[in-house]
């Protein structure tokens, strides 16, 4: 299964956000810049994944921040693949 990103609604300080959802998992990607003056750190598009089924706090994606939102796709697809095959 593909995950298919959608953008969110987030006008809170002109965020850029997109989701995409799995039976068990949900993905994120933003996008931070140098111009927001409260984004500290590397720019880019920050890629995180967390369980539907826990109130653990979301874990960024290895590699974040990526340079284009393409690249933090695949990083997020890279990793529900490996999710999926994890034994429980």
């Amino acid at each position: 299964m593909a995950l298919h990103f959608s953008p969110v609604n987030a006008s809170e300080r002109d965020l850029e956000v997109w989701q995409a959802n799995s039976s068990e998992y949900s993905f994120a990607i933003s996008h931070k810049s140098r111009s927001e003056p409260w984004i500290h750190g590397k720019p880019g598009f920050v890629a995180s994944w967390r369980s539907l089924y826990n109130t653990k706090p979301a874990i960024t994606v290895l590699g974040s921040p990526f340079a284009t939102f393409v690249e933090a796709e695949q990083a997020c697809e890279a990793m529900f693949i490996h999710l999926s095959r994890r034994v429980v």
